[in-house]
C-alpha cells in the first residue's frame, strides 16, 4: 500500500510503502504530530479507522464522525433499535453496547436461519473473538454474558461479578482495542493515538502484536511520543515530526530509514532535541560529566551514554542521519592515554577530546583553580603555585607507573592495527607476531615515556602533566579545596558547578578555560541551532 504524507515546509511530499503494515509517527510534545495525523487521515483514499483509548474511556464532546467509526455505528444502531440506550456518555460504553447488540442480532439471525432446517453451529461473533483475545492477556479474569450484560469475575473469587465500568483503565483500554478493532472496515488504515497509554510496558508489545494479528488486512499507524514504545515496535516506516507551520499547514518531518541501528537513547535524543546534541560519558545522575558539561556547552542538548564506545558510536550514527534531522552532533570522551594521532582521528569524527587525561583533570585547570580561589578571596597566585607543586610532586613519584600504563596502551593499539593482516598459513602468522615484539620494542617505548615525563617535571610543565596523568586521587591529594577555603573535594566540585549555574563573570572564566582545553574556540562551543522560528507547537 502506498500512502502520501502531508506537505513539508517547502511544499514537497513523501510517499511511503507500508509493506509490513506498521507505521510509527513520533515527535516531541508540541511538535505538531496530532495535526500531522489529522491531515494524513483527511487525504487518504483508503478506508480509515481511529483508535484512541484516552478519548474512548472519558467523556468527549466531539464524537468521531468518520464513516464506520464506533460513534457513527452507535448512532446508527440506536436509530434502528428501540431497546438500545442512546445516552451512553463514552465511546467505551457505546462499544460494549454495540457488541452486546450485535450478539443479540447474531443469535436472532441464527435462530431464524435454522428454524426450518437442520441446526448448524453458531457462527463466531465479534464478542466471541474479543473474549478469546482478552483471556490470553488476562487469563485469571472470567468474562460472563449474563442478563444482557457484559460482566467480569476473577478466578476463585466468590464475590459478585462486576461490570466493565469497574475494570481498571488498563483493562478497559485492552477491551476497547480488541472490541473496536472488530468494527474497522476491511483493508482500513487504522490510526492509533498514544498506543502505550494506560498499558503496562510489560504487555504493550504483546497487546499490539495481538491486535495486528487479529486484523491482518489492515495497516496500522501509531502516533506517539513514547520512545519506549518505538523501541519495542520497530516498523517499516518511522516518521519523525519535528515542527509545524500553522499558517501554511505544513510540517517539518523526516522519514527515518528502516531497520537502522539506532538505540532507544538515541531515538529519545532525536525526538526531544531542539538544538545540537552532545553525547558524553558517565551516567546522567552521578557523574561529574553530566553535572559539568551542560553548564559549559550551553547551546547543546547533552546526553549521557555511559561508556566511551557508546559515545563514539552514537555520534557516528547520529551524524550519518544528518539528512533526516539537520542537527549538529558531537561527542566528548576522556583523552586517557591517547596519542596525538588518535586524538586527531576522533576530532575529525566530531568527537571533542580534552587536552587533559580525564574529567577530574579539567577541574584542575589553572584558569579554574584561579577563579575558585578569587571567589573565596584567596591569593590566586599562591593557591595555584601550591597546587602545581603538589601535582608535579605526585606525578614525579608516579612517573614509572604512568610510563608503564602509557606503554601498555600504545602497544595494545599498535597490536590491534598490525595483527589485522592476511596470512597464508599459521607459520606466517607466528613469524609475524614474533617479529612484532622486536619492531615495537616496548622497553624502548617505556624508557622514552619516562624521559618525556621527567622533562615535564623538570620544566614545571603543569599543562603537559594534566594531559598525561590519569590519577583519581590528584584532586584531593593536591589540597586544592582547602587552599581555596573549601572543606573537601566534593565541596570544591560543587562550588565550580554553583559558579557555572550563576552564569556571571566567574562562570565565563571557568567556561573559557574548559572550552580552550578542548582545542576549540567558543564559536564551536556555541553551536548554531536549526531555524525553527516559523514552526509553531500544537
Amino acid at each position: 500500500m502506498k500512502l502520501q504524507l502531508p506537505p513539508r515546509l517547502d511544499g514537497s511530499r513523501d510517499t511511503i510503502v507500508a509493506d509490513n503494515r506498521r507505521i510509527i509517527v513520533i515527535g516531541a510534545n508540541g511538535a505538531g504530530k496530532t495535526r500531522f495525523t489529522e491531515r494524513f487521515i483527511s487525504e487518504l483514499d483508503s478506508p480509515v479507522f481511529r483508535l484512541s483509548a484516552l478519548k474512548a474511556l472519558y467523556r468527549c464532546d466531539t464524537p468521531d464522525n468518520l464513516p464506520g467509526s464506533i460513534d457513527s455505528r452507535y448512532v446508527e444502531a440506536t436509530s434502528q433499535s428501540s431497546f438500545i440506550r442512546s445516552d451512553n456518555a463514552t465511546q467505551f460504553e457505546r462499544l460494549t453496547t454495540l457488541m452486546l447488540y450485535d450478539e443479540v442480532l447474531n443469535l436472532i439471525a441464527h435462530k431464524v436461519t435454522n428454524a426450518d432446517s437442520k441446526p448448524v453451529p453458531l457462527p463466531e461473533s465479534h464478542l466471541d473473538r474479543v473474549i478469546k483475545a482478552w483471556q490470553e492477556v488476562f487469563p485469571e479474569n472470567k468474562v460472563l454474558r449474563e442478563g444482557g450484560k457484559l460482566l467480569f469475575r476473577r478466578n476463585n473469587d466468590a464475590a459478585e461479578a462486576y461490570s466493565s465500568l469497574k475494570l481498571s483503565d488498563g483493562e478497559k483500554a485492552v477491551l476497547y482495542y480488541f472490541g473496536a478493532l472488530q468494527y474497522a472496515p476491511e483493508k482500513a488504515v487504522i490510526f492509533v493515538d498514544s498506543p502505550g497509554m494506560f498499558l503496562h510496558p510489560s504487555i504493550t508489545g504483546f497487546i499490539w502484536d495481538k491486535v495486528e494479528s487479529m486484523r491482518p488486512d489492515c495497516t496500522f499507524v501509531y502516533t506517539t511520543h513514547d520512545v519506549e514504545f518505538l523501541s519495542a515496535q520497530r516498523g517499516n516506516a518511522i516518521i519523525w515530526v519535528r515542527g509545524y507551520d500553522a499558517a501554511k499547514q505544513t510540517w517539518d518531518y523526516a522519514v527515518l530509514p528502516p531497520n537502522s541501528s539506532i538505540s532507544e537513547d538515541l531515538y529519545a535524543t532525536l525526538v526531544g532535541a531542539r538544538k545540537p546534541v552532545l553525547f558524553i560519558e558517565g551516567d546522567a545522575t552521578h557523574s561529574i560529566d553530566a553535572k559539568l558539561y551542560p553548564l559549559v556547552f550551553t547551546d547543546y542538548t547533552v546526553k549521557s551514554l555511559g561508556s566511551c564506545n557508546k559515545v563514539i558510536e552514537a555520534t557516528r550514527t547520529f551524524n550519518d542521519l544528518n539528512a533526516f534531522h539537520h542537527l549538529d552532533s558531537h561527542g566528548i570522551v576522556d583523552r586517557d592515554r591517547r596519542d596525538a594521532q588518535e586524538v586527531k582521528y576522533l576530532r575529525d569524527k566530531k568527537i571533542f577530546v580534552p587536552d587533559v587525561a580525564e574529567i577530574e583533570n579539567i577541574l584542575m585547570l589553572e584558569g579554574v583553580i584561579r577563579t575558585v580561589a578569587r571567589r573565596h578571596h584567596r591569593n590566586e597566585n599562591r593557591v595555584f603555585e601550591h597546587v602545581k607543586k603538589s601535582i608535579l610532586g605526585q606525578f614525579k613519584h608516579d612517573i614509572r607507573q604512568q610510563a608503564l600504563l602509557h606503554t601498555r596502551h600504545r602497544v595494545k593499539r599498535i597490536m590491534e592495527y598490525r595483527i589485522d593482516g592476511r596470512f597464508p598459513n599459521i607459520n606466517k602468522l607466528e613469524e609475524h607476531m614474533a617479529n612484532l615484539v622486536n619492531e615495537i620494542n616496548p622497553r624502548a617505548m617505556y624508557e622514552n615515556f619516562c624521559k618525556e615525563f621527567h622533562r615535564y617535571v623538570v620544566n614545571g610543565d603543569y599543562q603537559s602533566v594534566l594531559r598525561v596523568y590519569n590519577q583519581k586521587s590528584m584532586l584531593p591529594g593536591s589540597n586544592v579545596a582547602a587552599l581555596c577555603g573549601l572543606n573537601n573535594k566534593d565541596s570544591y566540585i560543587n562550588d565550580i558547578i554553583k559558579i557555572l549555574k550563576e552564569n556571571g563573570r566567574d562562570a565565563e572564566c571557568i567556561r573559557r578555560a574548559i572550552v580552550h582545553c578542548f582545542g576549540i574556540d567558543e564559536t564551536e562551543a556555541s553551536a548554531p541551532r536549526p531555524d525553527i522560528s516559523a514552526i509553531n507547537d500544537d
